[in-house]
């Protein structure tokens, strides 16, 4: 297949998105089973996986919340508590409210960074505060009309078991922010990925609320800060000549450079062409060849937000586009020159290089190295109260990683994805992140080979996973609430573990068999011995022929 490599001006492209994220959503309607769907890659190469827990609480008058910066860990402010607040297992709390993010940064000058509440801290007191989507969308919208907002600009995935919404939220370059949300419709899929993607939205007959600072459309599926148009002309990001009835957010407030593009947008467009065929033809677009051509300027046709996908959405398709690496398509991560003889996805110097003054750019796929964790969140509001929505955890890279389920109502997390067992400068033997690393690591080194093998175990335990959701939802059913909550707790902490000791077996396996770039023999699951017990004679593969092809003017020949 012809691979495809860019090249770009330095001076144009402002943004690289080495830490980034990405977020996949699924309507109700547009799902297997009626639940919505939400997925979220935590990427950073600081970033530790484990799993947050923060049990649910009361609280007296003038108790206050310590707001810490979720990247930096700088104390920000404090601000009063709620009377009672919810319990949250990662980012999906008691009542399914899940929250997810992308950061797009945008245009700086409206940032007013460390003066408020940073964007990870809103989506974990939203959390614990909102017993619906529109509950934490109010809630967010509140606290940083409050309390100001610290971050870069933001896309949110709000979500509970009838609804999810998006919002794009960036600074205002004063204390508060500006953004603009919207209700996905119950029969599409959409997605975001480090780049805002609402544009327009319906002005007409819209109504100030109560609250002053609020509009929302005559259909209720739109909101938006009242001064959304307001700061973007104050800051000269929108033409004097465009009306506001055409005011667009992204073009304003996150213009799309070749990066927002090539390294964002395609993650989008990977997703969506998995559901519906006739988005090949955005693939000049998602890659940026367009803006590229254009000296700048995106020419290209805009991918939708929604999408109606051509079946039913089930968890296990979401797992799958969340290990994605643009298998099957011109921009493979594992194809080429750059991914070496055994189709690795390990690239080095981020997601590019630069040489004579041109800046090249590697793909940058939704499964990647750098992940802390991710998870496929599934709001079940058509299932019993007492087993509640699955938080599918997995940390490190989605590709080589194992979704486990944890249900929303449990009351601790096993010790394996326990925040403190371990870090990213302190090994840890019970530790899940450090396990899923030796693996994954180990593999790059000879990806073809070993990823196969690898996405067998990985099957056979979701495969597991997703046989006993409907037992347990029924071995719940009649316990009492506490009853029932100890058995989700038990249940989700043994898989945890088991995976986290299989994982362990694995490495041992891999490093066995690939060992100094050969393949010992194995039957039956077992390594193959002579007949006298000694190793059978190993296979030593030479490279790819493709691959012996390139370096052959570089290796002696007779």
């Amino acid at each position: 297949m012809k691979k495809i490599f860019f090249t770009f001006l330095l001076g144009l492209a402002a943004v690289t998105y080495a830490d980034a994220c990405t977020n996949f959503i699924v309507g109700k309607n547009a799902s297997v089973d009626g639940s919505t769907i939400v997925s979220y890659a935590a990427d950073s190469y600081t970033l530790y996986g484990f799993l947050r827990m923060q049990p649910a609480a009361d609280h007296q008058p003038g108790d206050m919340r310590q707001i810490t910066d979720w990247d930096s860990g700088t104390p920000l402010m404090q601000i009063p508590e709620v009377a009672h607040t919810y319990s949250v297992v990662g980012n999906m709390n008691e009542f399914q409210v899940t929250i997810g993010e992308t950061t797009w940064g945008g245009v700086d000058k409206v940032w007013t960074l460390g003066e408020g509440i940073d964007y990870g801290s809103l989506i974990y007191v939203a959390l614990q505060r909102s017993k619906t989507a529109r509950e934490a969308l109010m809630c967010i919208t509140e606290l940083v009309e409050k309390y100001g907002y610290a971050s870069e600009g933001e896309s949110f995935t709000i979500a509970d078991p009838n609804e999810v919404w998006i919002m794009d939220l960036t600074g205002r370059g004063a204390k508060g922010a500006v953004w603009v949300a919207v209700r996905v419709p119950d029969d599409c899929i959409s997605a975001h990925a480090n780049q805002a993607r609402i544009t327009t939205f319906p002005q007409k007959g819209a109504k100030l609320q109560k609250d002053g600072f609020r509009m929302q459309s005559k259909d209720g599926q739109w909101m938006w800060h009242k001064d959304i148009i307001k700061v973007a002309r104050q800051f000269g990001l929108v033409d004097s000549s465009v009306a506001d009835a055409d005011f667009s957010f992204q073009a304003a407030y996150c213009p799309f450079d070749f990066s927002g593009l090539y390294a964002c947008e395609a993650r989008v467009w990977s997703f969506f062409r998995r559901f519906d065929e006739s988005m090949d033809r955005y693939f000049a677009y998602a890659t940026g060849q367009t803006f590229a051509m254009t000296n700048g300027r995106d020419a290209g046709e805009h991918m939708p937000l929604f999408v109606k996908p051509n079946r039913k959405v089930s968890v296990r398709d979401v797992q799958d586009a969340m290990r994605d690496q643009y298998q099957g398509t011109p921009i493979d991560i594992t194809d080429g020159v750059d991914a070496g003889p055994w189709h690795s996805k390990l690239r080095f110097g981020g997601l590019g290089f630069e040489l004579d003054s041109v800046q090249y750019w590697y793909p940058r796929p939704v499964a990647t190295q750098q992940t802390g964790w991710s998870f496929v969140a599934q709001m079940r509001g058509y299932d019993s109260a007492k087993a509640g929505g699955i938080f599918w955890f997995g940390v490190d890279d989605a590709a080589t990683s194992v979704y486990v389920p944890m249900y929303c109502r449990i009351t601790e997390v096993p010790e394996c994805f326990r925040e403190g067992n371990g870090d990213m400068l302190s090994y840890s033997s019970t530790s899940a992140w450090w396990a899923f690393n030796l693996v994954a690591n180990w593999a790059y080194t000879k990806y073809s080979a070993m990823l196969p093998e690898i996405q067998v175990r990985q099957q056979k335990w979701e495969d597991e996973f997703a046989a006993n959701v409907e037992s347990m939802d029924l071995k719940v059913a009649s316990l009492s609430d506490a009853d029932a909550r100890q058995m989700l707790t038990r249940y989700s902490c043994d898989q945890a573990e088991k995976v986290t000791a299989d994982w362990h077996d694995l490495f041992t396996y891999l490093m066995i068999r690939y060992l100094d770039g050969q393949e010992k023999k194995v039957e039956n699951g077992q390594f193959v011995r002579t007949a006298t017990g000694e190793t059978e004679y190993p296979d030593r593969p030479a490279c790819p022929v493709e691959y012996l092809n390139t370096i052959k003017n570089s290796v002696k020949h007779e």
